[in-house]
């Protein structure tokens, strides 16, 4: 069954769903992410106090405005605010997208979770991944947040084509055809973007290569169960919804 409901139920299963899946994140980030953030606090603390200017730039509890037990909590309420928010930039994309497609709702919830992830976190992360505390010149803050913003557009881009694609060689008879052909798009306008973008690294050669990757991966493990959460806590949602509809036709 299409995607039905008024907007204003879409919008609040993908509130419910936004929560749910921005707790969940949090937990994630905060059993695998937080032990390399503070191992990464840890190595900039180190190389600050062979400094003169160390107490300047400390990440300690001391000079902080915000404990690490705070940051730790206000964890919690970061991501499930942000889950919020993109529960509700979700549910309004649906909204809009169901006009265009015959999938079942809960498909199309499946569908575009998986198109979000990729276009604002896949093609993000694999251009320009997350970095650790340590890592970064400040000076530069603000050139790796438009870059990443390009990188986000491209993702929308590539994903958005790739859509089109699928829609004209969806009457082929051949499998292939239908999965290869929009995959292939994908990754031409992708290779194509990374390809313009310049390259950014900012990590010097004396951090551990293991914790930087071993923060990477918990940083797009996280992405990836708020983005999975929400796929699915708005397909759950979906068929609650219609299930008495069903129970309706199976009795006529």
């Amino acid at each position: 069954m299409p995607l039905t409901g008024t907007f204003v139920q879409l919008l609040v299963r993908g509130l419910l769903a936004g929560l749910v899946a921005g707790l969940l994140a949090g937990a994630v980030a905060f059993v695998v992410g937080e032990p390399h953030i503070d191992s990464a606090i840890s190595i900039e603390e180190s190389a600050g106090a062979a400094h003169t200017d160390s107490a300047a730039h400390s990440h300690g509890d001391e000079d902080a405005l915000v404990s690490r037990d705070g940051q730790r909590v206000g964890l919690f309420l970061a991501t499930g605010l942000a889950g919020l928010a993109l529960g509700a930039i979700f549910a309004s994309v649906l909204h809009y997208a169901r006009r265009f497609s015959s999938l079942p709702g809960s498909t199309l919830a499946l569908v575009g979770a998986v198109g979000g992830w990729l276009a604002i976190e896949a093609v993000p992360f694999f251009e320009y991944p997350a970095n650790p505390p340590a890592v970064g010149d400040p000076e530069t803050i603000t050139q790796r947040t438009w870059l990443w913003l390009a990188s986000v557009i491209l993702g929308l881009l590539a994903v958005g084509v790739a859509i089109y694609v699928a829609k004209v060689v969806a009457a082929q008879w051949s499998m292939a055809v239908r999965v290869g052909a929009p995959t292939v798009a994908f990754l031409v306008i992708v290779g194509i973007g990374y390809a313009l973008l310049p390259n950014v690294n900012e990590v010097g050669s004396d951090f551990p290569a293991t914790l930087l990757w071993e923060f990477r991966l918990s940083s797009l493990a996280t992405q990836a169960t708020l983005w999975l959460a929400l796929g699915l806590g708005f397909a759950f949602l979906t068929d609650r919804a219609v299930r008495p509809a069903r129970r309706e036709t199976v009795s006529a």
